[in-house]
């Protein structure tokens, strides 16, 4: 089943990156010229994307000012402005908004650069191999050593069979968490209505044998202080290059 609906996540503070996110949401911060929500956007459209829930919390009016005109997706606002409800519970409410089906989740600060033009994008790639009959949720993953602005921390090891487990020193073919999952909205059904962390989420499916993963094609941004923005802006240059 193609997936035509997704949720961006982009109501957090932002405050590794202050001073700048003292007058701006850090999804409209500008890297390379593009905000970087931008980046996410363009990237959910591409693959198929029709509707994207959006949440909103931190500078909201700014951005549904700037995503009011948005018409591929469509952009539909989850509002977290009365309490921010943290990765999971952020999900939760904004999957209320969707249609009940598979869904694409997004973090609205996190994009890579250099997939190949004539290859199915990593959303494509991740939205094919996602079976809701064998998975909770299929990740999108990195290999350290394709990232700019990360701190280096090991998320999970990715087996054989594609099958996710939480990393441990030693443990064979580690992998980063990019920010891109699918998953059915059903999984969510029964959340709860209050702030709760995503990673809850993650160790449930582990713990089922339901949580796999992919790697990435191309390299991974991450922008968390204003000292890396000048990293990342260095590596789509580096990118654009070899294009």
């Amino acid at each position: 089943m193609p997936i035509k609906n997704a949720m961006v996540l982009a109501a957090g503070l932002g405050t590794r990156l202050r001073p700048i996110t003292d007058t701006i949401p850090k999804p409209l911060v500008p890297i390379a010229g593009k905000p970087m929500i931008d980046y996410v956007l363009d990237a959910i459209e591409a693959a198929g994307i029709e509707t994207a829930a959006v949440n909103v919390h931190h500078f909201a009016d700014q951005m549904e000012a700037y995503l009011k005109d948005r018409s591929r997706p469509q952009i539909v606002i989850s509002d977290e402005r009365a309490a921010l409800m943290n990765s999971g519970g952020g999900l939760a409410k904004g999957l209320k908004l969707l249609d009940d089906g598979p869904v694409l989740v997004m973090n609205a600060d996190l994009f890579w650069v250099g997939e190949k033009p004539d290859a199915p994008s990593n959303l494509e790639r991740l939205a094919s191999f996602f079976d809701p009959e064998t998975m909770d949720m299929a990740l999108l993953c990195v290999r350290n050593e394709d990232t700019t602005g990360h701190n280096g921390k090991l998320d999970f090891s990715l087996d054989t069979q594609g099958r996710l487990s939480r990393y441990k020193e030693g443990m064979e073919n580690p992998v980063v968490y990019a920010g891109a999952i699918a998953l059915h909205s059903r999984l969510f059904a029964d959340a709860p209505e209050d702030a709760f962390n995503l990673n809850i989420y993650f160790d449930k499916a582990i713990e089922r044998d339901r949580l796999f993963g992919i790697v990435l094609e191309g390299h991974w941004l991450t922008v968390g202080t204003p000292e890396a923005i000048g990293e990342a802006e260095e590596a789509i240059r580096r990118f654009q290059t070899r294009a």
